[in-house]
């Protein structure tokens, strides 16, 4: 398989040409339907052995886990969201990593930052675009797939990591993840722990719903989103993690998908988008200065306060939160 070649040292010293409003990523990364794949990412990235052991023994993710998704999205959203900015985003990103390693409970080394496993994560987001548009959005068609491959190297080129993990055409992308899928991704804890959500906190946006009116809905809630994520896997991951999937479900699934993306229609356009995703959209259309200052995390995302300057977390002053954005 051919990669890109390795363009880091001149990455770094030559800005990358931002994606802008008129790529597919930005019609289709920041809507808010990506939160259907939340758990698909979640497991599909810790699946990964470097990556699954990073978290099992660096990350205090399953303590926190609403106010975790939430604040990540800013940053992950900001390097394709951010215009001029984004390159900047992409390496405060990069750096969270920068202390991530040690050595698995099977002896084996890892690093967050090792080139193929920060780049597993990347492809896993490039994914988790195709599949909110095939699953949710009406579908794709293969010219568009292919645009959606190449906009995601340009993606990538933004966090300044080696290119060479990194398939050089749509069909190699294809073996590379036929090839992770079978043979190197593995059912671990940290996966497990993703896929464990029956007994998950209720989130902030539902502060005014009872407790026990929620410990009531969760439990449907949890089977249902595992249900419409084992939905997405590729079946030799399904296999492989013990999940069984009829054609009765897949029909259930594609009507599911068919009504979430007919009930977006009536969604204003903006209001489909994560707070950073909709700043974007309103300096690229001129609605607000191009300089207006970034959207970040509201206060209520934020790690718990000793934990706030960790180099590992994505921890804005209070100062540069959003005010009143509902995530």
């Amino acid at each position: 398989m051919t990669t890109h070649q390795d363009t880091t040292e001149t990455s770094r010293r030559t800005p990358v040409e931002p994606l802008g409003p008129d790529s597919l990523t930005w019609r289709y990364f920041g809507d808010w339907r990506g939160l259907l794949i939340a758990l698909w990412a979640g497991s599909m990235q810790n699946m990964h052995p470097g990556l699954g052991a990073g978290v099992e023994q660096h990350s205090r993710f399953f303590a926190e886990r609403w106010q975790r998704l939430f604040r990540s999205l800013y940053p992950i959203g900001g390097v394709v969201y951010d215009g001029p900015r984004a390159e900047a985003t992409a390496r405060e990103v990069r750096g969270y990593h920068d202390t991530i390693k040690g050595t698995d409970r099977h002896g084996r080394r890892y690093h967050a930052l090792d080139p193929g496993t920060f780049y597993w994560a990347h492809a896993t987001f490039f994914v988790s675009t195709l599949l909110i548009a095939e699953n949710f959005m009406g579908g794709l068609t293969e010219a568009q797939k292919r645009t959606l491959f190449d906009e995601h190297v340009t993606w990538y080129r933004m966090y300044g990591m080696s290119m060479r993990s990194v398939p050089g055409s749509w069909e190699e992308f294809g073996a590379y993840w036929d090839h992770m899928c079978a043979d190197v991704l593995e059912d671990n804890k940290a996966t497990r722990d993703v896929l464990d959500i029956g007994a998950i906190a209720k989130p902030a946006t539902l502060r005014l719903l009872p407790g026990p009116l929620w410990r009531l809905a969760r439990i449907p809630m949890a089977k249902g989103f595992v249900w419409l994520t084992v939905g997405m896997y590729d079946p030799v991951v399904r296999q492989r993690l013990g999940y069984s999937w009829s054609a009765r479900d897949e029909r259930l699934h594609r009507l599911f998908g068919r009504a979430v993306n007919a009930a977006f229609r009536l969604v204003p356009f903006e209001r489909r988008y994560h707070p950073r995703a909709r700043a974007g959209w309103r300096r690229a259309r001129g609605a607000d200065p191009a300089d207006t200052p970034l959207v970040h995390t509201p206060a209520r995302n934020l790690p718990p306060e000793g934990e706030r300057d960790w180099p590992t977390h994505y921890s804005p002053p209070l100062g540069r939160t959003e005010p009143k954005e509902t995530t």
